[in-house]
């Protein structure tokens, strides 16, 4: 006659492996959990965006189209109403698909339809420093790609009557705080502009808010619009 017992090790060997069989079961379901959030970051929300910037651009075209014509006086003068689309943003150098609405305002609910104006910056094409904000990696992450814009590179903006291309001069890398960036000079709070900037922001590094990544230009080549008329820097773009 034989007698079962459990030993004080094999006991113990059994109590790890239920605790290992638990841990692993609990990694498991977190790394599903991390997956779905993940996914909902950069798919879902890509598609909320990507619908988003098919209204705005309705809109606007709608807008654009039913305004009377600008006078080379008044170049901008349809109003900037937060949430609306105000412009269209294209950058040459990374491919057809890299264009965007420009939406007014800087605010959450506004980032999230898609690249935002400053609504205390310039207007598009004046004297002074249009600012624009936008996501790098959620919400169709429209200025994911700004890293690769380099000095001499264009960034055209269309607006109703005008295509204003800028030529970037520069990138930096700041702090949160630096909201020097923004002023009318960059960098000097209080002087006169005489230039007509535009200045992009996002986060940096990619995933994380750490910093900001500023892209400077200057506007190098405004042009009329006109049937058929585009600007140099998009000609092969829209051709191709």
């Amino acid at each position: 006659m034989t007698e079962s017992a459990t030993t004080p090790a094999a006991g113990l060997a059994e109590r790890i492996r239920w605790y290992a069989r638990g841990l692993g079961q609990l990694l498991i379901t977190m790394g599903v959990v991390v997956l779905l959030f993940c996914g909902y970051e950069l798919w879902i929300t890509g598609l909320y965006t990507r619908q988003q910037q098919h209204e705005l651009g309705k809109g606007l075209d709608r807008t654009w189209a039913q305004a009377p014509p600008a006078s080379p006086r008044r170049p901008t003068p349809l109003p900037y109403v937060v949430g609306k689309g105000i412009a269209r943003i294209w950058f040459p150098t990374l491919g057809k698909g890299a264009h965007y609405v420009v939406v007014e305002g800087v605010g959450t609910d506004d980032l999230k339809k898609g690249p935002g104006h400053y609504p205390t910056s310039a207007r598009i094409g004046a004297i002074g420093n249009v600012v624009i904000s936008g996501h790098r990696t959620t919400y169709l992450a429209p200025f994911n790609r700004v890293d690769e814009l380099h000095a001499g590179d264009p960034i055209v903006l269309e607006t109703q009557s005008f295509w204003y291309t800028y030529t970037v001069t520069s990138e930096s890398v700041v702090q949160p705080t630096a909201i020097e960036v923004t002023y009318p000079v960059p960098g000097h709070l209080g002087s006169r502009p005489t230039q007509r900037l535009l200045t992009l922001t996002t986060c940096n590094p990619k995933y994380s808010a750490r910093t900001r990544l500023i892209v400077h230009a200057t506007l190098t080549a405004p042009l009329a619009k006109g049937s058929g008329v585009v600007p140099a820097a998009l000609d092969q773009v829209l051709k191709g």
